[in-house]
């Protein structure tokens, strides 16, 4: 019966094996994200496509029709995940709401607004509301890192980007 089922690619070639296993005749679904990168060597940002799952692929075939061992050795592919002695398929719901998420997605927004390095922000919410801190650099999708003093010390936290803003 045909399933969806996980693969775990080689390091930055998602793309390569979905190519690969669509001139084989299987469905596949690469979940993307925009992300906002720095461009090398310049102070712009620029928005590009990234994988939402770094190394992984959605996969549908019917495996008493499609070897998976000709899965297994697509350019590309490393391994199907969860294939021991049993397959383990995804469920159909699942994979449909990644893509209804995924294509409702808008671009990213800057929050908070083009902040740099020394900026002074105050917590907006969470256990340090009201109080400053200094902006160090973004951290990740959804934190950054901020210089918190507290009892005469300077720390560094890593914090949820909505929780800061700009003063």
């Amino acid at each position: 019966m045909k399933a969806w089922y996980l693969v775990y690619c080689k390091p930055r070639e998602e793309v390569r094996a979905q190519q690969n296993l669509a001139l084989q005749g299987v469905n596949s679904y690469l979940p993307m994200m925009k992300q906002l990168k720095k461009v090398a060597n310049q102070t712009k940002e620029k928005l590009v496509e990234t994988p939402l799952f770094p190394s992984y692929l959605f996969i549908q075939f019917d495996p008493t029709e499609f070897s998976v061992s000709k899965v297994h050795s697509t350019r590309g592919v490393n391994r199907i995940v969860g294939c021991n002695e049993f397959m383990t398929p995804i469920a159909d719901t699942l994979v449909e709401q990644i893509k209804l998420r995924c294509d409702n997605e808008q671009a990213p927004q800057r929050s908070p607004k083009d902040l740099v390095k020394g900026d002074k922000v105050k917590f907006v919410d969470g256990p340090f509301a009201e109080l400053n801190a200094i902006f160090e650099e973004m951290n990740a999708e959804k934190r950054c890192f901020v210089l918190f003093t507290i009892m005469g010390q300077q720390k560094r936290i890593a914090v949820d980007k909505q929780s800061i803003e700009k003063i």
